[in-house]
């Protein structure tokens, strides 16, 4: 295995994220929440507060409004991607601002095929290791690609044809699967590893 960084954030979507009605419907960040500890179970991620309070994921089956597609379980994302992201398009595009559960301080950039079979996770507070399977790049949608250009609509068809290409092959995120049956955590500080 090959150590490429540590988890810098864990944080849920209490609600969906795209908001409104087509044609008007627009991406909102403000639903995300950081939280001190992130919940795996094979049923998707749990938020857990400082104070211990736990909040479902709005991707978790058992959220009352879920948005779970079997596959989409739980998402994470790298800062070098936001760098490039803030390259490219401005500021605005803060660490985390696409949802991601789980937020991985690295400096290089990773597609799907890089990250190997599977990512392993050491728990800096118990030692247990987590592993996230059945990787898959989370596709950008239109409603992030505009936040993204943060720009007055409507936006030339050319130019967001070229800020979803950007955005694909796991810029945005990636989705994972937990398979374990019994429920592990995972906090920042932990060490991420793909399996070279």
């Amino acid at each position: 295995m090959r150590q490429i960084g540590q988890i810098k954030q864990v944080q849920i979507q209490r609600t969906a994220l795209k908001q409104g009605q087509k044609p008007q419907r627009y991406y909102d960040p403000a639903p995300i929440l950081v939280v001190e500890k992130l919940l795996l179970t094979p049923r998707g991620v749990l938020g857990v507060t400082v104070a211990g309070e736990q909040l479902v994921d709005v991707h978790n089956a058992d959220h009352p409004a879920s948005r779970y597609a079997s596959v989409n379980g739980i998402s994470l994302g790298f800062t070098s991607h936001y760098q490039a992201m803030r390259e490219k398009f401005g500021a605005h595009l803060t660490d985390g601002c696409a949802g991601e559960n789980i937020l991985v301080e690295i400096a290089e950039a990773f597609q799907l095929e890089a990250l190997g079979e599977r990512i392993a996770i050491q728990s800096q507070e118990s030692s247990q290791w987590v592993y996230l399977e059945r990787l898959r790049v989370a596709a950008p949608c239109v409603e992030f690609s505009y936040f993204a250009l943060n720009e007055l609509l409507p936006v030339p068809a050319e130019i967001l044809r070229e800020t979803l290409m950007f955005l694909d092959q796991g810029q945005r995120g990636f989705y994972a699967t937990f398979m374990s049956e019994e429920p592990l955590t995972l906090q920042a500080g932990d060490t991420v590893f793909v399996e070279a």
